[in-house]
């Protein structure tokens, strides 16, 4: 794949939330090629690394907005496991 595709397929990915231009944790996942799960033990196993804005949870109203967006397909991704 051509770099310029690369970049182009990132870009879809990025999304302005609350003013900041952020990627879901999905999309970081599949970029990184591990499971959500496995980046998101990383990230909290190693707090020290990142900055503290460097993650957030999005509210309802933020979820709703996705997915009418079509970003998401559905709320019940987001629900707490």
């Amino acid at each position: 794949m051509s770099e310029l595709v690369q970049v182009a397929k990132i870009e879809k990915r990025i999304f302005t939330i609350r003013g900041v231009q952020v990627m879901l944790d999905r999309d970081l996942a599949e970029l990184y090629e591990v499971e959500t799960r496995a980046l998101k033990q990383a990230v909290k196993r190693n707090l020290a690394r990142f900055p503290a804005d460097f993650m957030f949870e999005l509210t309802e109203n933020e979820v709703e907005s996705l997915v009418s967006q079509s970003v998401i397909p559905s709320k019940k991704q987001f629900e707490l496991r």
